[in-house]
């Protein structure tokens, strides 16, 4: 297993891309931009305890069509909800709803935090590395584009287009730039100054500055 998830683009990209967030065209990443106030929405808690990665089985059926499925995140920086596209990640959004059922992604962290390009989480080592012990794939459209409020599955260099194991990304730049080879599985649609939040304490290309807990992942069904 790759040990490092997300090998997205080399270290020097990243940080022009964060650096793209803060220019004069008023087009900064969100949560770059008040600070100390978005600082102040993040409460201070401890690391858990890392959990077992794999363990899970992969759900053999897709979600059930007609019905909309969401995702609601309660982080120590408070709640975001992430509508799911079934239709663009049949196999990976299911898992998404089988893992979320299972609490697989209670008690994790936010183990990475870019500023003005994502925030990534959904390992249960913390690790960056951890997974369920299966992967799906779901190769996005070559038009994929993954800008603000985009969430899409993370995957390892050596990894097919579109595989998918339990770690995602919620995009923060206006537009990413990254090749359309991550699963996209939703977006968010309520709650993004959650994610500035969470945004705003990163320092770099790695862990925020202080731990930020998903604490409960609940799924919403209509």
């Amino acid at each position: 297993m790759p040990r490092r998830l997300l090998s997205l683009l080399p270290l020097l990209v990243v940080l022009a891309l964060a650096a793209c967030g803060g220019g004069d065209d008023g087009s900064e990443a969100a949560g770059t931009t008040s600070a100390t106030s978005q600082d102040d929405a993040c409460a201070s808690v401890d690391a858990p305890d890392p959990k077992a990665e794999g363990g899970q089985t992969e759900p053999t059926e897709p979600l059930a069509s007609g019905t909309t499925y969401k995702l609601v995140f309660r982080t120590s920086c408070g709640d975001f909800t992430v509508t799911l596209d079934p239709k663009s990640a049949p196999k990976t959004t299911a898992s998404l709803v089988a893992l979320a059922k299972a609490s697989f992604y209670d008690g994790t962290t936010f183990h990475r935090v870019v500023p003005g390009f994502v925030i990534q989480g959904g390992d249960p080592t913390g690790t960056g590395t951890g997974g369920p012990g299966y992967q799906t794939v779901d190769a996005p459209p070559a038009d994929t584009t993954y800008s603000a409020g985009v969430v899409a599955m993370a995957k390892g260099a050596a990894d097919p287009i579109g595989a998918s194991g339990s770690q995602f990304f919620v995009v923060t730049a206006p537009d990413a730039g990254l090749p359309p080879e991550y699963a996209v599985v939703g977006d968010i649609t309520q709650g993004m100054e959650t994610v500035s939040a969470i945004e705003a304490l990163g320092t770099g290309d790695g862990p925020p500055s202080q731990p930020v807990v998903i604490e409960k992942v609940t799924v919403e069904e209509s």
